[in-house]
């Protein structure tokens, strides 16, 4: 079985992960908000790919998602824990509702996703993959929240991968550095950068592993760097 639920699956590293799986004989489900971008996606990709608007920060919008994958397509295999928001200010200018914003999608988002989905999981002796980042390693100037989010992130699945690697579940994270996105209001264009498509390949790589072998975690860099200025 091989059936794949992806967050933030309407554009960016989302997108090109379901487009990339579904290319590899996945059944994914994507999730997200955004169900114009959704439906138009599922048309594109055809037979195997189920449209699931909801919210990250939803148990309850997870639990209808899984349960509809599972219905559609007999199970759940992978979740990939994808989506995530980005506001970048100094600590000082940084608002409560702010931080709470980027913790509740970027960290307790994840969260309810393997709550939802370890039920499935377990049935499946599946994969959870957590698109990190390398910001969850290396602070900087501006990156409090994003940073404290996806630090958080290494440490929650971290602590879940000790615990559910005996019981069948394999838990992977995956952290980029720099993305070609529109992340965060960038705009797209940058030829030095990592592509989307680069990351969805390391989750590929992540669920086609053997299953005894526990890829835990993997760092993905740009080649180059910006030139300074640039």
């Amino acid at each position: 079985m091989r059936v794949a639920l992806i967050s933030g699956a309407s554009r960016g590293i989302g997108e090109a992960i379901a487009r990339l799986l579904h290319a590899h004989g996945y059944k994914v489900g994507l999730f997200a908000r955004d169900e114009g971008r959704l439906r138009a996606l599922a048309e594109d990709l055809g037979e195997g790919a189920l449209p699931l608007v909801g919210d990250v920060r939803s148990l309850g919008d997870w639990e209808r998602a899984v349960a509809r994958l599972e219905e559609a397509f007999g199970g759940l295999s992978a979740l990939v824990n994808n989506a995530g928001i980005g506001t970048f200010k100094p600590v000082a200018e940084l608002s409560e509702e702010e931080l709470r914003e980027v913790l509740d999608v970027n960290l307790v988002g994840p969260f309810l996703g393997l709550k939802a989905a370890l039920p499935a999981l377990l049935r499946a002796r599946g994969v959870v993959v957590n698109i990190g980042s390398l910001a969850g390693k290396n602070p900087f100037k501006g990156g409090a929240a994003y940073n404290a989010s996806k630090f958080g992130l290494l440490g929650l699945m971290g602590a879940a991968m000790l615990e559910l690697r005996d019981q069948g579940v394999r838990v992977v994270n995956i952290l980029p550095g720099s993305v070609d996105t529109g992340f965060a209001g960038n705009t797209p264009g940058a030829s030095w950068k990592l592509s989307p498509e680069d990351v969805a390949r390391a989750v590929l790589f992540a669920l086609e592993m053997p299953e005894r072998a526990l890829v835990s975690e993997i760092e993905l860099r740009p080649t180059h760097v910006a030139a300074k200025g640039g």
